[in-house]
Order: C-alpha cells, then sequence, then structure tokens
C-alpha cells in the first residue's frame, strides 16, 4: 500500500491509499479520482515530504488547538450521522460493498470493519468508501 497527498484544481488536499503506485496512475488515467471536499476531479499528486523508515508505527496527533472541542464535536456528530443513517454490516463491509457498487443489492449507505486486504481490494476495484472518523467518547 502506498499513500499519496493528492490535490484538486481548488487547492483542497486529501491522503488517498492505493496499492501502489500504479494503481493511482491506472485510476488517474479512468478519472476515478475526486476530491472528497469539492467533487473535483481534476486531482493530481502533491507535493510530498518522503517516508522515512521507521522502527514503530507512529499516528499523527494534535493537542491544545484553539478549535480542539469544536473540531471533536463536529467530528463526533459526522460520525453519528453517517452511522445512523446507514446499516451496520460488521466484518462484511468489503462484500456487501462489491454487491452494491456491482448492483447485485440496494443501494444504501453501510458500514463495518474490513481487513486491510480487504481495503486494498476495494480499491483496485475502483468502489468508492472512506473512514468513518475515530475519534475519543465525549467525557463530561
Amino acid at each position: 500500500m502506498i499513500q499519496f497527498t493528492l490535490a484538486c484544481a481548488a487547492g483542497h488536499k486529501f491522503d488517498a491509499w492505493f496499492r501502489n503506485a500504479a494503481a493511482y496512475d491506472e485510476q488517474s488515467a479512468r478519472g476515478d479520482l475526486a476530491c472528497p471536499i469539492c467533487n473535483s476531479s481534476q486531482v493530481e499528486k502533491a507535493l510530498m515530504a518522503p517516508a522515512v523508515s521507521r522502527s514503530s508505527e507512529k499516528v499523527a496527533l494534535s493537542a491544545g488547538h484553539p478549535e480542539h472541542g469544536a473540531f471533536l464535536k463536529a467530528m463526533r456528530a459526522l460520525r453519528q450521522k453517517m452511522t445512523s443513517e446507514a446499516d451496520y454490516v460488521g466484518d462484511k463491509f468489503a462484500e456487501e460493498a462489491r454487491k452494491i457498487h456491482y448492483e447485485e443489492a440496494e443501494a444504501r449507505g453501510i458500514y463495518g470493519e474490513a481487513t486491510k486486504d480487504e481495503v486494498v481490494g476495494l480499491i483496485d476495484e475502483g468502489i468508492e468508501f472512506m473512514p468513518l472518523p475515530n475519534v475519543p467518547d465525549e467525557h463530561n
């Protein structure tokens, strides 16, 4: 798997995962890439810092920003909206996403879990999906 930072003609930047660099080239040539913010299909690779080999996995974190609380609240609301308006399919996510994509099942919103290999397969097939925001529970 390879992660590229992409940018649309309007300047929106976002990250996307591909099986390999050739998979990006193929999807780009077919016009399958779109900005998740404005839906522009004019998408290209953005300048990225090179990947550095690490001995352990790390995650990007942020603390102390004045909008931190508002951002978490918005992400919680988005996740709640997406899950409340979709069917939970558990570990059958990849299977159901394929059925919907290939019109073998009713078009509807779904959410669930998938393995890394299943995610790669969905990407290769050009099936649209996105990760759900993973935010901590609100503590009173």
